[in-house]
């Protein structure tokens, strides 16, 4: 009996310390994998046996992609391949009878080497037993397919010895600079150089990166190669949908591109706010650099602030209108010049009289800090606080990296002056970004709700959403209706009436404020007049009525001009209407609810068959008595009346009246040539028509 116990003892122990001695292999081997390397035996040429160490790498996933709000990409990750070869593993028999195709294939598509040089080359690489033979390095995906068809290549890597497994991976933006410094970029922690978070690359790279796998490298006579082998897949990267839309985008870049050339202006930037939401349809931010050329190189929509200027005038009728210290219909007297202790105060229009303070707002008269000043007086704690109120000392703390505090002087403040508050009501000794500056403006339009400016709507990976971002309420309400109503009122006065009439659209109505802010020089001085540095801005709003879109423009250091309106204004306009004119949204569907007309309209002459087929599709009446192939077009009451044009076939067609399309193709149908001015319809032909064709040129003049 104790001899069977023995036995059950020395049998458990054995299965025991075998587990134990099985446990410390595996994790022996675990660790000479990780570190060590493990040796893989292979066969040579000649039969013997050697050993390549191997260890495990980490196989970095695939970033994702960065696209705008209809899935445009934006930031793209694209792969690229070096293409090896072993030759050493391939059949002699193999080898000698497809060798000189596979060359002639190498020099048809990579044209580097001719075919008898790619023979040579791998022939000496295999008399060499290189291993790793470089046939083309950074080949693209398509590339890839293609050489893995080319003879011997198609046998694959065991027979065929092809090695295309070495990926490498690069950050595209198809776009160019569009969004560039937006869109930013993402460095990780390597060696001495810290870790660098721009843009939306940087402050959504937790998302971008993915998670890496482990693979398998073997060591090569030349280095560590990978190959193939992997241990566990890696998860690529979720793609980051943002607010932004390319084609908004692209008319603000293009747009605020034009106007700082025609400027000559050191900088400017452009933001397009959805109103409701708060999330930025279109950011732009350009530079000159030192060749003339406007580039993204820093984001100032987010990360310069300067001293808005006439803009900041809003605010400091907001605070006095919410405290009620003001009525807007009080009368001031805007005489030209405001002096406060040893300062004075000019308007650029001079004396405009006694007028209401909401017609100092519209024109831009600076008696509104004389206003403000009187309003405050005794106390200015009150004014700041107000303005503190509105949200206009605080971050936005949008997520991407860069945004600068406001700077907000108070009492008590070593900055701090008499003069300070009269200064502060129109837009000095205080400090705000663009973007900072549109999102009160965006409050405005808004109903008094300030929203956080954002610029990712959703983060997905495979179709599958991961997160949603919801609009952001930074505070519900900055001031009463009552106050809303008569700003807006004032905003939408300012370009009917005021210092932007010029700007007014022609679908639609506009709502803003201009701005001429006077700024520092390089050596951080003002200089004297005529080397004075000024900023341009304009911002509001469209529609005004049922606002949609809230922008801003700032023109830093114009050379040209330098009000608001003229520089800013007309880029804000630009991209307003180029907006509004591409967006179907905003149009009522031309098949729908179709409503009888009461006069006929204003139309081309032209050919007979586009003329009919456009009255038919407008629901406009039309009659005509003959059957000739070029119509005049003469409308009586609701019905458009349809007269025969004669055209001769040796004499000068007559084109008044029609498009430069059907102008040119009558013109050059005589066998004559063709000069076109202007554009529109055609309003003068240099040759009288009914003069017999010669070989000469017909000068048109459209409007």
């Amino acid at each position: 009996m104790k001899n069977d116990n023995k036995d059950i003892y020395w049998r458990a122990y054995l299965i025991y310390f075998g587990f134990v001695v099985v446990m410390l292999v595996v994790i022996i081997k675990t660790f000479s994998l990780q570190f060590e390397g493990r040796n893989t035996v292979f066969t040579t040429n000649t039969g013997t046996k050697a050993k390549m160490p191997t260890r495990t790498i980490e196989r970095i996933p695939r970033r994702g992609e960065i696209v705008d709000i209809h899935y445009v990409p934006l930031v793209t990750s694209v792969s690229f391949y070096d293409i090896h070869l072993d030759p050493t593993v391939i059949d002699q028999k193999l080898f000698d009878k497809e060798i000189r195709n596979l060359s002639i294939k190498l020099a048809e598509h990579f044209p580097d080497k001719t075919a008898s040089e790619y023979e040579q080359y791998i022939r000496s690489g295999r008399q060499a037993k290189e291993r790793y033979l470089l046939i083309r390095r950074k080949a693209t995906i398509e590339e890839r397919k293609l050489i893995r068809c080319f003879p011997i290549f198609d046998k694959g890597r065991l027979k065929g010895g092809l090695i295309d497994t070495d990926e490498t991976i690069q950050r595209k933006r198809p776009h160019g600079e569009l969004l560039k410094r937006t869109l930013g970029r993402y460095r990780p922690r390597v060696g001495n150089k810290s870790e660098l978070r721009v843009g939306i690359e940087g402050a959504f790279n937790e998302y971008l990166a993915g998670e890496p796998g482990v693979e398998i490298e073997q060591r090569y006579g030349n280095g560590w190669k990978k190959t193939g082998q992997i241990i566990r897949e890696s998860v690529e990267g979720a793609n980051v949908v943002t607010s932004i839309d390319k084609e908004i985008q692209e008319v603000a870049h293009t747009e605020l591109e034009r106007q700082l050339k025609l400027q000559g202006a050191k900088n400017g930037s452009v933001v397009v706010m959805d109103v409701k939401t708060g999330f930025v349809k279109a950011i732009v931010s350009l530079t000159r650099e030192t060749d003339g050329n406007y580039c993204e190189s820093f984001n100032h929509a987010i990360g310069t602030k300067e001293v808005p200027g006439s803009t900041f005038k809003l605010a400091s009728l907001m605070a006095a209108l919410e405290d009620g210290r003001i009525e807007i219909k009080d009368k001031v007297n805007a005489s030209g010049v405001y002096k406060f202790y040893d300062r004075e105060m000019t308007d650029h229009e001079g004396g405009m009289g006694v007028i209401t303070v909401q017609e100092a707002f519209e024109r831009s008269s600076n008696v509104i800090s004389k206003v403000i000043n009187n309003a405050y007086r005794g106390n200015p704690q009150a004014f700041i606080d107000r303005l503190k109120s509105f949200g206009l000392a605080d971050s936005l703390g949008i997520d991407l990296v860069g945004e600068r505090k406001p700077t907000m002087y108070y009492p008590g403040h070593p900055s701090w002056s008499g003069i300070s508050v009269p200064w502060m009501a129109v837009g000095y000794e205080i400090q705000q970004t663009p973007i900072q500056t549109l999102a009160f403006y965006n409050a405005v339009a808004n109903n008094g709700k300030l929203m956080k400016p954002q610029f990712v709507k959703e983060i997905n990976r495979a179709g599958q959403r991961v997160k949603v971002y919801r609009p952001i309420v930074l505070r519900e309400k900055i001031c009463s209706q009552k106050t809303i109503n008569i700003l807006k009122s004032c905003l939408e006065g300012v370009v009917k009436r005021g210092t932007g009439k010029a700007l007014q659209a022609s679908f639609f109505t506009i709502a803003g404020k201009t701005g001429t802010a006077r700024i520092l020089n390089d050596n951080l001085e003002y200089g004297e007049k005529g080397e004075r540095k000024y900023q341009a801005s304009f911002v509001g709003y469209f529609p005004a009525e049922d606002p949609i879109y809230s922008c801003i423009v700032v023109v830093s250091a114009p050379s040209r001009d330098i009000y608001g309106a003229k520089v800013s204004g007309t880029v804000f306009t630009a991209i307003a209407n180029k907006v509004y004119a591409s967006k179907l949204k905003y149009h009522d569907a031309i098949n729908e609810k179709r409503k009888g007309i009461k006069e006929a309209p204003k139309a081309y002459d032209g050919n007979r068959s586009d003329i009919e087929k456009v009255m038919k599709q407008f629901n406009i009446p039309y009659s005509s008595n003959d059957d000739k192939e070029w119509l005049d077009t003469n409308p009586e009451g609701n019905t458009m009346m349809l007269v025969g044009r004669y055209i001769g076939k040796t004499t000068v067609p007559n084109v008044l009246g029609m498009t430069a399309r059907d102008a040119v193709y009558l013109i050059e149908k005589t066998g004559m040539k063709v000069r076109i001015i202007g554009y529109g319809k055609v309003t003068n032909q240099s040759i009288q028509a009914g003069t017999k064709v010669y070989d000469g040129v017909v000068t048109i003049t459209l409007n």
